[in-house]
C-alpha cells in the first residue's frame, strides 16, 4: 500500500524522516519510506541476488523469489513470466530445455520423449512408436506380439517367414509342442501312421521306404507271415 498523508509528525519508522507529501508503504500498519521499505522489507532476487524493490514485479515459486527480467531458462534465457517452466535441482527450465537436458531418450533415434508421447519399453530401453521396429521388415510393432531373437525384436510375421520351425509334411509353422524325426520337424497331428492314418506321436513306429507306420501296420503289410496260420510274426 502506498500513499500521502499530511501531519507534522508523520514520519518513516525506519528512519525518521518526514513522508508528508511522500509516497510511502504500510507494513504491519506503520509507514516506511520507499528506501526503507525496499532495503528492510523486500525479497532477494533468486538469480541476480540484488533486492526486487516495491517498483518492481516479484515472482515466486516454491519461497524463492525473482524479478520479472532474471525469470528465464537457465539454458536458453528465454523468459519464463508467462510461460510454462520446470525445474530441477533449484534451475529453471523451459520445458524444450528441460526435455533435451534431462527426459529420457529414445533407444533407436537418439530424441527426447516429449509430453504426451506413446513410449514403448522393453528390457530396459524404451522407443518412440515410430522407432521400435521389426528387425527384418523395418516396419513399426506397435502393440502387436513379437517374438526376440539374439537382441533384436522382430514381428511375428517375419520371425514365422524366416526363423521359425515348419512341419516337414504340411510346412505350416509349429507353434507349440512337435516332434522331431530324422532331424526334421513335425506338427503332431501330421506325423502319422502312412497306412491307417493313426497319429504316432508317443507310440511305436517303424519306417520303410521313407514313409512310417504304426507298430500294427507295420506288422500286417510288411512282417513275415506263419506258414500255417499265416498271421504276421512279430520281431521280423
Amino acid at each position: 500500500m502506498t500513499g500521502a498523508e499530511s501531519g507534522e509528525n508523520f514520519q518513516c519508522t525506519k528512519c525518521e524522516k518526514s513522508l508528508v507529501g511522500q509516497r510511502y508503504i504500510l507494513n504491519s500498519e506503520k509507514p516506511y519510506c520507499i528506501d526503507c521499505y525496499d532495503a528492510n522489507f523486500t525479497n532477494t532476487c533468486a538469480a541476480c541476488g540484488e533486492r526486487i524493490t516495491s517498483a518492481s514485479k516479484d515472482l515466486s515459486f516454491q519461497d524463492r523469489h525473482w524479478h520479472e527480467a532474471c525469470f528465464v531458462c537457465m539454458e536458453c534465457k528465454t523468459s519464463l513470466a508467462d510461460r510454462p517452466f520446470a525445474t530441477k535441482e533449484e534451475a529453471i527450465f523451459c520445458p524444450d530445455c528441460f526435455d533435451e537436458k534431462f527426459a529420457a531418450r529414445c533407444d533407436g533415434c537418439g530424441k527426447t520423449f516429449k509430453a504426451a508421447m506413446r513410449k514403448y519399453e522393453y528390457k530396459g530401453g524404451a522407443w518412440h512408436e515410430e522407432c521400435f521396429l521389426c528387425a527384418e521388415c523395418h516396419q513399426p510393432i506397435g502393440a502387436k506380439s513379437f517374438i526376440p531373437r539374439g537382441n533384436d525384436i522382430i514381428c511375428v510375421q517375419c520371425y514365422e517367414d524366416k526363423f521359425a520351425q515348419k512341419c516337414a509334411k504340411c510346412e505350416a509353422v509349429i507353434n507349440k509342442g512337435g516332434i522331431t524325426y530324422k532331424g526334421q520337424p513335425w506338427h503332431k497331428e501330421c506325423f502319422l501312421c502312412a497306412n491307417c492314418g493313426n497319429q504316432l506321436a508317443g507310440q511305436k513306429f517303424t519306417s520303410k521306404d521313407d514313409k512310417i507306420y504304426c507298430a500294427n501296420c507295420y506288422s500286417e503289410l510288411f512282417a513275415k507271415r506263419c506258414s500255417a496260420c499265416s498271421k504276421p510274426i512279430s520281431g521280423t
